[in-house]
């Protein structure tokens, strides 16, 4: 026995005679990325935890010089980061992947996909297809999404229950649907919705008008005060498809980014996802309101919706990060795979192997990604104070040996099924690929009864 316990939560080393705090947890690493400022790599490294946030990273000899603790993340061929963050999804969506592949945007919405939420929306069916979509972004390393959609209540329960944060909006449209038939209805639930979950520690309620071309300068009008009056985010789809700009421009005069500076609803709370379809002077105005920008290259490449002009935008000093959309579009909810493509995309557009290197594309993954939504100060990096959102690698796989440059690995040849442990706000959510705060079993038992259900329902119509 070398240690001896003291008052404070302090050991002392016999050996030594330094004291070390214990602390609640420690992860260990062959490569900590932290992701800050300075883009620090620490090798061999570790980092102590308590109370939820990050009190300490550094090299690992350090770390146990000064802490100690029972809970120990070996780091042996282990890659440690801040945890992915989806900054434009719609969760609930993952019951309907591959119920309409391969159609354009507008067919594919309205004749397939509003009409399914028209007939299978509820609480309950939201709120287990929120588990489903929670577990595979857990077990993908995804440890913040932000989404839009509707029964926002149901969307939050889940989320929080499984230990995930998020930033839910809540749904505007100009049209009825089941969860609201009138656009006063809507922002009436957007409203008892923020006053629920205002104060919660993971879930941060936002209002999400859905485009420039399901609402009209007016409800945007009435979106935008709201989320001043009670200084939450705002969440919306913008020029996603050449239709919807001209559609703007037939209703407006303008184009979508123009058409909503005039209507003063841009600032640096706006989420704005796609902007695929933006001119030079669109991206001048996103980057003087500070607009946050979700880059959603596999769904808008499926869809055929275009290229979003993502180095002008980052050149321009508008900052750009990482979305799935939902999967009844992509149809997978993983960040890794988005950097990947997006980094390779881009380069050949640009014809110029250098554009979106790997640091940057991880970068947009975690660090840009908190800043979109509006938590940089809290989230996106492992830093001293910031909430323990941290993920490992296992690097002992077939395509990540050798390894030379670790921040290309990570891009590059990572997937999904190497994460294998995912911690938020500084609780261990999965250990070793397995989910510890649900029933994995139940969640996909319920994900198959839907699946029986839906199918039954399209084979009769």
């Amino acid at each position: 026995m070398y240690t001896v316990k003291l008052k404070g939560n302090k050991t002392i080393d016999m050996k030594t005679g330094s004291r070390r705090q214990t602390v609640d947890l420690i992860i260990c690493g062959d490569y900590i990325l932290t992701m800050n400022e300075k883009m620090d790599l620490i090798r061999d490294g570790a980092i102590a935890v308590k109370d939820k946030k990050i009190v300490a990273v550094d090299t690992a000899d350090t770390i146990f010089k000064k802490y100690t603790s029972e809970k120990i993340i070996k780091g042996n061929c282990r890659a440690v980061l801040p945890g992915l963050i989806n900054t434009h999804t719609h969760a609930a969506m993952v019951y309907f992947r591959g119920l309409a592949d391969d159609l354009p945007l507008q067919k594919w919405l309205s004749k397939h996909i509003w009409p399914a939420e028209n007939h299978w929306l509820s609480p309950e069916f939201v709120s287990n297809a929120v588990a489903l979509a929670c577990l595979e972004m857990l077990k993908a390393g995804i440890t913040t999404y932000n989404d839009m959609y509707f029964f926002s209540d149901s969307i939050a329960a889940t989320t929080k229950d499984m230990g995930m944060r998020a930033v839910i909006g809540a749904g505007i449209l100009d049209f009825p649907t089941v969860s609201a038939k009138t656009t006063d209805e809507y922002l009436m639930n957007a409203k008892q919705f923020i006053n629920n979950w205002t104060a919660d520690e993971l879930i941060v309620p936002c209002i999400a008008p859905h485009a420039t071309y399901t609402c009209s300068p007016k409800t945007l009008k009435k979106a935008k005060a709201m989320a001043e009056n009670f200084d939450v985010p705002l969440h919306i789809h913008l020029s996603e498809t050449e239709w919807e700009v001209n559609e703007i421009i037939f209703k407006y005069g303008k184009r979508p980014a123009e058409h909503l500076e005039s209507i003063e609803f841009l600032d640096s709370r706006v989420i704005a996802a796609h902007c695929v379809w933006l001119k030079s002077n669109e991206i001048e105005i996103l980057a003087d309101k500070g607009v946050g920008v979700s880059h959603c290259i596999k769904s808008n490449l499926k869809l055929a919706s275009g290229i979003a002009p993502v180095v002008e935008m980052i050149n321009s000093g508008v900052k750009v990060a990482f979305g799935t959309d939902g999967a009844a579009s992509n149809n997978d909810l993983t960040i890794l795979s988005e950097m990947s493509i997006a980094a390779k995309i881009h380069k050949t557009i640009a014809k110029d192997p250098t554009v979106l290197d790997a640091k940057t594309a991880l970068l947009m993954a975690t660090k840009w990604g908190a800043d979109v939504l509006g938590l940089g100060s809290i989230i996106g990096s492992i830093e001293k104070d910031k909430f323990a959102d941290i993920i490992t690698i296992d690097l002992k796989k077939p395509h990540l040996i050798p390894i030379y440059d670790i921040y290309s690995h990570i891009v590059y040849s990572a997937a999904a099924s190497d994460v294998e442990t995912v911690i938020i706000n500084g609780r261990l959510v999965v250990n070793n690929r397995k989910l510890t705060t649900s029933d994995e079993e139940e969640i996909l038992m319920k994900a198959l009864e839907w699946q029986r259900k839906i199918a039954l329902y399209n084979a009769g119509h």
